[in-house]
Parts: structure tokens; C-alpha cells; sequence
């Protein structure tokens, strides 16, 4: 028997509503939250569900508060599903002492090192427990689910989406981390969850996932030219060289004098939901 949902929150919001959530995660074994976008659609029948995935320092908050999707989705009916980007008071020594590691970066992986893997099973969480959950309490068709993200998190749905390619009819992302190997980021991350084994990080790197992955399905990411993190990074050249050569579709846009906040995830919303209305929606 699955342990209750808990609604922290509710608000209206382009004629549906705004729910952020508790719930304890057998995955992560300890209380994780989310936020729930209901587009009206939703109180009459089942609709595709949309997940969001947030970059690093982020919560669920974040992107309901500052992106504006709400409208969108209201206008396409999709569902916005917005989980935590990582466990939270674990009790685990030093969770908390790095901005890029640990609270709130979760890289969307399951972690095998100690002591992280009692509680950092975010791979899992987001790609089996938390749809199951949004399937039992919510209106969604549970096979018709997209999903994206920003920076960490845009990383996290490219990965979720090139390994499950039957589950995710779409995926976007903003300035991902588009080849964590090769960044700093990504190496510190997978280093402390993962060992020092390098075969492991491949399954948790799109560069590398999409050379055997047939997802076949369109690709859109939209970068700023002022990222102050594009050079070192991000480096979405690595992973479109990486789908050229596999031959997946790949819309790599790049956008002059955006940087990496919100203000460019905002001014380009309309299209990412666009884009996931056209695969989800009939």
C-alpha cells in the first residue's frame, strides 16, 4: 500500500490549479516534494502529463513560479509535473556544503556510492515511482508523458527520455549539461555518486546514450549564446556531433545575449510546450 499524498498548497491558476505536494519516496526512502500544474481540461478527462526537470539550487518551486508555462499548458492541456531536484535532510554528512553537489543536485541519477545511495535514487524516482504516483491521484494518460529541463536538469530529461524511449513521446531542454563527462560539474557529481568507473557515468551521459539509443523522436534545445557556463559546461556541440553521427533529429537553437536564467526559459516556453503538445496531444 503506497503512502498518502500530502497537498501542502493550492492555488488557481489559468483556470486550473497549482498543487505542491508531499510524499514519502519508498525510491528515495525519506519525504519528497513536487508541484502539479491541472490545466482545466483535466476535471473533465485524462490528459497528457508533462514533466519538468530543474537545474542546480533548484526546488519544485522554481519553475512554476518563474516560467510561465502555466498559460500554455492551460491552453494545450497538459499536465506540469515539477518533482524536487533531489532528497532533502537526509542526515548524510556534507550534503549541504556544496552548491553543485549534494542538496539540490541530485543529477537525476541512482546513486552506488555510500553514502549516497540510501537516498539518492533520483533516476528511479523520476522515471518509475513518481509517474506511477501522478497515475493513481491525478487525470493523465500515463502513455502519453513528456518530459524536459534546464542545465542539471535538462541532462536529467535528455537521459530519463534516451533510455526510456517507449515511455517519453517528447523531449526539450534548455541549456542542458549536454556531455557531463567532460565538464566539471559532471565529473565531481559522478565521481562522489557513481565511483570512479567511468563505464558507469555512461549510462547517465546523453552524449553517450544517444549513439545506441533509436529514440527517432525530434529533439529541441534552445541555448543562450551568453551562458556564462556554455564553454565549459554545457557543451551542446558535443552532443549534437554525438546525434548527427546516430542520426537522431536534433534542433539545436542558440540565441544571442541570453544567458542561463529564467528570463530566457521564459521567453521560450511557449515553444517547448509547443513542441510536446505536438507529440502528446491528438
Amino acid at each position: 500500500m503506497s503512502a498518502p499524498l500530502n497537498l501542502i498548497s493550492e492555488n488557481r491558476c489559468f483556470g486550473g490549479t497549482v498543487g505542491f505536494y508531499s510524499h514519502h519516496s519508498e525510491t528515495c526512502n525519506i519525504e519528497m516534494r513536487f508541484a502539479v500544474y491541472q490545466p482545466p481540461q483535466a476535471t473533465s478527462k485524462p490528459v497528457p502529463v508533462l514533466y519538468f526537470l530543474s537545474g542546480l539550487t533548484c526546488t519544485e518551486e522554481n519553475f512554476i513560479v518563474k516560467a510561465g508555462a502555466q498559460q500554455f499548458a492551460a491552453q494545450y492541456g497538459l499536465m506540469l509535473v515539477v518533482p524536487d531536484t533531489s532528497p532533502r535532510n537526509t542526515g548524510i554528512e556534507g550534503e549541504d556544503d556544496d552548491w553543485d553537489f549534494g542538496s539540490g543536485a541530485s543529477f537525476y541519477v541512482d546513486a552506488t556510492e555510500q553514502p549516497w545511495r540510501s537516498h539518492y535514487q533520483m533516476y528511479s524516482y523520476i522515471v518509475h515511482e513518481l509517474p506511477t504516483l501522478i497515475a493513481k491521484h491525478f487525470s493523465v494518460q500515463a502513455d502519453r508523458q513528456g518530459i524536459f529541463g534546464h542545465s542539471m536538469g535538462g541532462h536529467g530529461a535528455l537521459v530519463c527520455a534516451l533510455r526510456n524511449g517507449s515511455s517519453y513521446q517528447s523531449v526539450s531542454a534548455f541549456a542542458p549539461i549536454a556531455a557531463p563527462m567532460r565538464c566539471p560539474w559532471g565529473q565531481k557529481a559522478f565521481t562522489n555518486y557513481l565511483g570512479s568507473n567511468q563505464n558507469a557515468w555512461r549510462a547517465y551521459d546523453a552524449s553517450e546514450l544517444v549513439k545506441e539509443a533509436n529514440y527517432n523522436r525530434p529533439i529541441l534545445i534552445d541555448q543562450g549564446s551568453a551562458d556564462p557556463f556554455l564553454a565549459e559546461q554545457l557543451l551542446p556541440h558535443v552532443f549534437e556531433q554525438a546525434c548527427t553521427a546516430a542520426n537522431q533529429p536534433l534542433t539545436l537553437r542558440f540565441h544571442e545575449g541570453y544567458n542561463h536564467s529564467y528570463y530566457f526559459i521564459t521567453t521560450l516556453i511557449e515553444d517547448h510546450i509547443r513542441h510536446h503538445a505536438a507529440a502528446l496531444c491528438e
